[in-house]
Order: C-alpha cells, then sequence, then structure tokens
C-alpha cells in the first residue's frame, strides 16, 4: 500500500466532510460564474468525499454532466481541496446523475463482455478508465460470478475480465 492511499483510507468522517465543504464552495464559485443554478450534496462514505450536484428549479446541468466535463472539473475540485488541506483528495463529483447513467453504461460493457466469455473467449478486455471506473467494474463483474483484473500504465490501464478459477 502506498503511503497516499494509507493517508487516504485513514481519514476521518470529519476530515472528508471537511473535503467536501472545500469542494462544495469551490462547485458553488463555478456555478455562480456559469450562472447555474445547482443543489449541492455532501456526504463521505468508504473513504471519499461525495459531492453530487443536481439541478434547481428550472436548471439545466446538461453543459456540465458531460463524462468528460465531470472528469476534468473532478480533478481541478480535488486539486482545490489539496490545495487547502495539503492532503490528497480521493473526492468524487457527481453532476446532474452522471455517475449513475455511467454505472449503467459500464455495466453494459460489462455484459456484453460476460457474453463473449460465455461465447468461448477466454478473456474480454475493456477500454481503459479511470480508476474509479476501474473500481465500479471490478464490483460488477464479481457480482456476475466472473474474475477481473487491471492492466497496463498510466491513460492505459484497463480492465480485463475472465472465468474465476
Amino acid at each position: 500500500m502506498t503511503d497516499v492511499q494509507h493517508e487516504t483510507e485513514d481519514r476521518s468522517i470529519a476530515q472528508l466532510e471537511e473535503e467536501g465543504d472545500i469542494a462544495a464552495d469551490y462547485i458553488e464559485e463555478l456555478l455562480d460564474i456559469t450562472d447555474l443554478d445547482g443543489d449541492i450534496d455532501i456526504d463521505a462514505r468508504n473513504g471519499r468525499a461525495y459531492l453530487s450536484v443536481n439541478a434547481g428549479e428550472g436548471a439545466n446541468l446538461n453543459l456540465l454532466s458531460k463524462p468528460e466535463t465531470v472528469s476534468a472539473l473532478q480533478e481541478l475540485t480535488r486539486l482545490a481541496v489539496q490545495t487547502k488541506t495539503g492532503v490528497f483528495s480521493r473526492l468524487i463529483l457527481d453532476i446532474g446523475g452522471s455517475r449513475d447513467t455511467r454505472k449503467g453504461e459500464l455495466a453494459t460493457l460489462v455484459t456484453r463482455a460476460v457474453e463473449r466469455i460465455e461465447g468461448g473467449a477466454a478473456e474480454a478486455s475493456l477500454p481503459p478508465m479511470s480508476s474509479y471506473e476501474r473500481k465500479l467494474v471490478h464490483d460488477l463483474v464479481a457480482e456476475r460470478g466472473f474474475h477481473s483484473e487491471s492492466r497496463g500504465e498510466g491513460a492505459e490501464r484497463h480492465t480485463v475480465i475472465t472465468r474465476v478459477g
């Protein structure tokens, strides 16, 4: 386990709530600048701060809820938190339900991969994705009774699915 992993796993709920508050302030400023309305919810679970931005009354967050935009904003928000706290942040940002949408897309990818394996393939590789998305994939694969592992480095890190045993 790396020092960064150890630090983030040992974070208290109070520290995660502080991360969430800093992140919420940062996102609130962004929403003000872009003249968008959003309701922000902060949660702490699984050793991470979660920030959800949902459309306020009459608001439209489509501009910000595209997967690439959410990922970029998440990284910027993490940097803002790290600048204030001095500690690496594993904060998860969700805008307009984008994470649930992405989880559904990943479930479809896993289903197709499992079908290829059931059809005789020894393994099925998924495209490169973030560590958070790979974690979701590993969970989805385990629920289906298959095995998965991450392979590759950096931007090429991806998940490979195989039969158990």
